[in-house]
């Protein structure tokens, strides 16, 4: 299991059946959002060095710096298309020096390297995950608190954007990570717990973590893992991830 320290720029794996954790990778850029390719490529989101990377046999390629000829702000995270492609967030969490992107959108990069702007109506996209069949695109609302779903085209374009879901009553902001499971519930990490939603939006459960959790994601045997403020945690759950 591949998770990332942003403050201290590292790449950790943890091996389950040692318990053990060890570091994959040092001077990430602030790596924040992972995904394997099906090839066995490591795609990265470095916030700090503003781009997203691809890592294979060692090696790491910056894949995306720009869209639309402009720096990209803080890619932050992304998932995969099923199609070769792939689509990464890009809110701004503090950058102040070269900012080119007058909004924080989504953006999609088709499996020939083009970087499309698909979505620019959240005010922070963060978290990213698509539906089981990939026709639904999920981003979480950093700056509103809430998760926004959108339609997803045959060329990668979305549209149909409309409120799915939305976190703890009262508070304007929140919502980081996100997974999806076998059911295809939707899993949201906001405020001090891990949000289950329903493929309708209906929330089904919550999980209370220790520390305010920033990430989550499915292992093998029903396994969640959650990344939080210090910790890196772990619940058994009654389904797997997807596959």
């Amino acid at each position: 299991m591949f998770f990332t320290d942003i403050p201290n720029n590292r790449i950790h794996i943890y091996d389950p059946a040692t318990g053990q954790t060890t570091v994959h990778r040092e001077n990430t850029g602030g790596a924040n959002g992972l995904m394997f390719t099906p090839t066995g490529a490591l795609l990265a989101c470095e916030m700090k060095a503003r781009r997203v990377t691809r890592e294979s046999n060692g090696e790491i390629q910056t894949v995306v710096e720009k869209a639309g000829g402009k720096r990209i702000n803080q890619s932050n995270d992304l998932d995969l298309d099923g199609k070769g492609g792939y689509y990464f967030t890009d809110p701004n969490y503090g950058q102040k020096d070269d900012i080119q992107m007058e909004k924080e959108c989504v953006y999609y990069v088709d499996r020939g390297g083009k970087v499309s702007q698909v979505v620019d109506d959240c005010l922070k996209p963060n978290g990213i995950v698509l539906s089981l069949d990939k026709k639904t695109l999920y981003v979480g609302d950093n700056g509103s608190n809430k998760v926004r779903a959108y339609d997803i085209q045959e060329n990668g374009t979305v549209n149909n954007g409309r409120d799915f879901a939305k976190m703890a009553e009262g508070q304007t902001t929140g919502g980081d990570g996100m997974t999806i499971d076998q059911l295809g519930n939707v899993y949201v990490t906001a405020q001090e717990f891990v949000w289950i939603f329903d493929p309708a939006g209906k929330e089904v459960a919550k999980i209370k973590v220790p520390e305010n959790p920033a990430n989550c994601t499915f292992g093998r045997d029903n396994m969640l893992y959650i990344t939080a403020k210090t910790g890196f945690y772990g619940v058994k759950m009654n389904v797997s991830g997807r596959r």
